[in-house]
């Protein structure tokens, strides 16, 4: 029988990195994010891989592309200023289409901001960080036991279609302890890139299939192609024509979106007769589960949507979530950033109102109650 074991969100992140097969980290420590590579620094010789801490939170992006590049499922992990600086080869990443995972344990900012608070204020930067037009994968988890399981998910998706994706855990979650039940590791299901299926000299390394996405050698295996941060043709190598352009940054959209049902986790909470809806993920969704059930004793007929893929964002969902209810009230630790895309997607058919909070503190249950009875 599995045993239960008290652990804590980040360790669990560091967990689901090795049982997805991770081999490779490099990072920098950075609160409140440490615990992932302190986990990874003894954990990932154990089971033949390699930690680096880099000189800083460029080099330990660019050595995880680099490991990912030559075979190796990596990772690495940050959190405020950190996430910041990686944004350049997250692009980087994204034009060479290097399947990678980014954990981002979030905190209070701009800047140094307040480094052992809560907050969800990365939501935006995830999206549109680096510069440019890209496909963005960000998961959200809300428990220990989802660090653990989304970790594992972001690296089949990041495998699947080749592209880096971001764990968006906040402080809350990060550090976090609660029950958490190691599973089997034949319950779990996972993912590597597609190889080659033609000899080196028929092979085009970027050439996509009907997914979209191209097959991936590793360095060393046979196939010398060529790497680079510039639009590309089929074969790596720079080629900037007006057709080219368009059909490669059409494609680092379109390989996501295509597959979007396959990409999109969620979960609802009796919305089955909701007329208040609360939107709302990481950390602060744990205060909205009390709030609703606190709702529901009050006669209140409130629900929950909790978006576990925060981007691309579940736009069908919410769309028919606004045509059951009345009032969404977004709810996060920041300024206001998600909410302006449920107004997006919501256009009108749902009232939208904006629950924010940014001084340092989580939204508390009764918060959200107070939120919920004001919109009747």
């Amino acid at each position: 029988m599995a045993k239960a074991i008290l652990m804590q969100g980040n360790y669990a992140a560091a967990e689901g990195a090795i049982a997805a097969g991770a081999k490779f980290f490099a990072g920098y420590p950075i609160t409140p994010s440490t615990e992932v590579a302190e986990v990874l620094a003894r954990r990932l010789p154990q089971v033949g891989g390699t930690f680096i801490q880099m000189e800083d939170e460029i080099a330990g992006m660019a050595a995880t592309i680099g490991a990912s590049i030559a075979g190796t499922k990596s990772l690495t992990a940050t959190s405020g200023p950190g996430f910041s600086l990686k944004q350049e080869l997250l692009g980087y990443a994204s034009m060479a289409e290097v399947p990678c995972v980014i954990v981002n344990v979030q905190r209070t900012g701009p800047s140094t901001g307040q480094p052992t608070s809560p907050a969800q204020g990365d939501v935006m930067q995830t999206r549109w960080g680096s510069h440019g037009d890209r496909g963005v994968i960000a998961l959200s988890p809300s428990s220990v036991t989802e660090c653990f399981t989304v970790t594992v998910d972001a690296f089949n998706l990041a495998e699947k279609y080749r592209t880096p994706v971001v764990v968006l855990l906040d402080e809350i979650v990060g550090h976090m302890r609660e029950k958490f039940i190691m599973p089997d590791a034949e319950s779990l299901t996972i993912v590597n890139r597609k190889k080659p299926n033609l000899p080196p000299g028929e092979f085009l390394p970027f050439k996509p299939e009907e997914d979209g996405v191209p097959r991936m050698p590793a360095y060393g295996e046979g196939y010398r192609f060529h790497t680079t941060g510039l639009v590309h043709d089929y074969t790596g190598f720079p080629n900037g024509s007006n057709a080219m352009t368009h059909e490669v940054i059409e494609r680092l959209h379109t390989k996501i979106t295509r597959n979007i049902d396959d990409i999109v986790r969620f979960e609802e909470v009796q919305l089955e007769d909701a007329e208040i809806a609360i939107v709302a993920f990481g950390g602060t969704a744990r205060s909205a589960y009390a709030a609703v059930e606190a709702a529901r004793a009050e006669g209140i007929k409130a629900g929950l949507f909790r978006p576990i893929t925060i981007w691309p964002t579940p736009d069908k969902q919410l769309e028919a979530l606004a045509k059951k209810v009345k009032t969404i009230i977004v709810a996060e630790l920041n300024y206001g950033q998600y909410v302006g895309e449920v107004r997006r997607i919501v256009c009108g058919e749902a009232n939208v109102i904006s629950l924010p909070k940014w001084n340092n503190d989580a939204i508390t249950p009764n918060e959200l109650l107070d939120a919920i009875k004001a919109a009747r």
